[in-house]
C-alpha cells in the first residue's frame, strides 16, 4: 500500500491533510475548541504541554507515520469543505493485527451521520487494504453522541479501561467498542 490515500464515499472525502489546508483547520479548531474539548487528549507532563506540534510538524509527522505504515490520519470533507478529522492509529501487524480509531468532527455537522459513514469507511480501509483483524474505538462513557457512532458503524461494546487516557486535564475511563475482520 501506497501513502497518501484518499478514500471517497458519497460526497464525504477522506484524505491526509496538506500544507495547505492549514487556515482551513485552524478555523475549524478554533470554533470548535469549546466543543472539542471535554474529549481531547491532553499531557500529564507540563513540559510537554508546553510543545505542542505546529499545524507544518503535525502534518509532517503524519505523513512519515502513514508512509511507514502505523498511523493513517485523514481530514473529513464533506461537500468541499473541511468538517473533521479521524485517524486509524496503534496500527500493530504481526499476531495482534489490530488499531484503534479516533475522530473529532465539527459541532455543525454532528449527529448527521458523517462521523459514522467516515469510522466505517476507515475500519473498511484497515480490514480490506491493512488486513487487520480488529480495530477497537474508545470513548468516555458520557460522550453519548461517540456511542451512538461506534454502535452505528458495526462496533461491539467490548469492556471499561479505568483511567485509559489523559483527557481534559485528568485520567479518564474510557468504554471500547471493538470490530473484527471476519475475512481473515
Amino acid at each position: 500500500m501506497s501513502w497518501p490515500v484518499s478514500l471517497v464515499e458519497g460526497e464525504l472525502t477522506l484524505r491526509p491533510l496538506r500544507l495547505r489546508d492549514r487556515k482551513a483547520w485552524l478555523e475549524l479548531r478554533a470554533k470548535n475548541r469549546s466543543w472539542l474539548t471535554p474529549w481531547e487528549a491532553t499531557t500529564p507532563i507540563l513540559e510537554e504541554a508546553k510543545s505542542l506540534p505546529t499545524y507544518y510538524e503535525m502534518v509532517a509527522f503524519h505523513r512519515r507515520e502513514g508512509k511507514a505504515g502505523r498511523s493513517f490520519s485523514f481530514a473529513i470533507w464533506f461537500a468541499g469543505k473541511l468538517i473533521g478529522q479521524i485517524t486509524l492509529g496503534g496500527v500493530s501487524y504481526g499476531a495482534y493485527r489490530g488499531a484503534h480509531i479516533g475522530y473529532w468532527i465539527d459541532e455543525s455537522h454532528a449527529n448527521k451521520g458523517l462521523t459514522t459513514r467516515a469510522v466505517r469507511e476507515v475500519a473498511r480501509f484497515g480490514f480490506e487494504e491493512l488486513r487487520l483483524h480488529r480495530i477497537e474505538i474508545a470513548l468516555r462513557p458520557e460522550n453519548a453522541a461517540s456511542k451512538r457512532v461506534a454502535e452505528k458503524a458495526g462496533f461491539s461494546f467490548e469492556g471499561l479501561r479505568a483511567r485509559y487516557l489523559h483527557i481534559d486535564g485528568g485520567w479518564r475511563d474510557h468504554i471500547v467498542f471493538v470490530k473484527e475482520n471476519t475475512r481473515i
